[in-house]
């Protein structure tokens, strides 16, 4: 026999199809030397006499036979073959399509996953942010002395240190010497009192209060923020200085009857 020259490491792995492809060239071989040793029509027979008619015509028959179905049975191998390779191709695809499709999802989930995560980290520090800056701009705002309201006695001497505070406020000049010496002088300290006897009574529009005031210049000398009750005594005492320093520049100034 002839000696393989082919190396082994040389020599590639047969697919599948390669395997059926041989194997039908070996069943063609096979069947080839079966027509070769067949005898043909100018060959003898075993006996030596000439082949008969019927013994030629067998003879081809048989081999026609042979052929015939050495090929179709080639022909199936190798389309089983093709059927096989396909369905085991369409398998592949899916089985890759799957694999893909699966791969999505999951890359799918995992951003999700990282955004959720990223969308609550931003908004702890944003609230961390604001917490920060909060207690910043409480640091930062100066605090405020709670001041208590000023309170005054319900007498003359309340009401006249009240009626400096407005006063003061409203830029209307006076003092205290000078408030408390008209009141005694007008009506002795009684805020209700009133003169039914000089001319303003005899006018119908009677003096009332602390210092005397007629309804007409309390009306027109009242300072915003007090009462419109002329037997109040701040409002009265206010007025009074109101008129007073409109008319002598400061009810200090007054010594009688104004």
């Amino acid at each position: 026999m002839p000696k393989n020259f082919l190396n082994r490491s040389h020599s590639r792995a047969l697919t599948k199809q390669h395997k059926i492809a041989v194997a039908g060239v070996a069943v063609l071989g096979t069947a080839a030397v079966a027509l070769s040793a067949a005898p043909s029509s100018a060959e003898t027979v075993t006996t030596g006499a000439p082949a008969t008619t019927a013994q030629v015509a067998t003879t081809q028959v048989a081999s026609g036979t042979v052929l015939h179905n050495v090929k179709g049975a080639i022909t199936d191998q190798l389309a089983a073959g093709n059927v096989k390779v396909d369905t085991f191709a369409a398998q592949k695809k899916a089985a890759d399509a799957a694999a893909a499709k699966k791969a999505a999802a999951k890359a799918a989930v995992e951003a999700a996953v990282k955004k959720a995560a990223a969308d609550a980290a931003a908004k702890q520090a944003a609230q961390q942010h604001a917490a920060k800056a909060a207690v910043t701009r409480s640091a930062e705002r100066p605090q405020m002395e709670t001041v208590a309201a000023k309170t005054y006695s319900n007498n003359l001497d309340g009401w006249i240190r009240q009626a400096l505070d407005i006063m003061k406020s409203k830029g209307i000049p006076g003092s205290y010497s000078g408030l408390h010496r008209n009141i005694m002088r007008e009506s002795s300290g009684n805020p209700m009192a009133i003169n039914n006897w000089d001319i303003n009574a005899i006018n119908g529009i009677p003096s009332k209060g602390l210092l005397q005031v007629i309804p007409p210049t309390f009306q027109t000398y009242h300072v915003a923020g007090t009462s419109w009750n002329i037997y109040d005594p701040v409002a009265n005492i206010t007025a009074a200085a109101n008129y007073a320093a409109h008319r002598y520049g400061s009810i200090d100034n007054v010594n009688s009857a104004y």
